[in-house]
């Protein structure tokens, strides 16, 4: 693997960290992290209340190529919604409520921050 694949994973680990304190910080349960389905990974599997969420989580450090939701294609979004129909259907999970989201963060090395945004309902 490239050192920029290994970069990548880094950032996208760490991402994927951020996010889900980012939720836990506001009542929601974190179920799995990085499910495998046959057509995608799942980032995130939350729950809050009686809602079942699905996360995918996209970071970056810079713009320079796009915002974090600006990844999400429309192919992105068919694949995960095959993903989470694997998930359910695996898992043996009937929910009636089920929701996708979008977290996308963008890390600033040089100042040590990172802001978070959260879009709900993405499918």
């Amino acid at each position: 693997m490239s050192s920029d694949g290994t970069k990548n994973k880094v950032i996208g680990a760490y991402g994927e960290q951020l996010a889900c304190d980012y939720l836990e910080r506001r009542g929601y349960e974190i179920i799995r992290r990085n499910y495998k389905a046959s057509y995608k990974e799942l980032d995130i599997v939350a729950r809050r209340e009686d809602m079942l969420i699905f996360v995918e989580v996209k970071t970056r450090t810079s713009n320079w190529y796009g915002g974090g939701e600006e990844a999400v294609t429309y192919q992105k979004q068919q694949a995960m919604k095959k993903a989470i129909g694997s998930f359910l259907y695996r898992e043996r999970v009937w929910h009636r409520d089920v929701r996708a989201d979008v977290i996308t963060i963008l890390v600033s090395k040089a100042n040590k921050t990172a802001r978070i945004r959260h879009y709900e309902n993405i499918l």
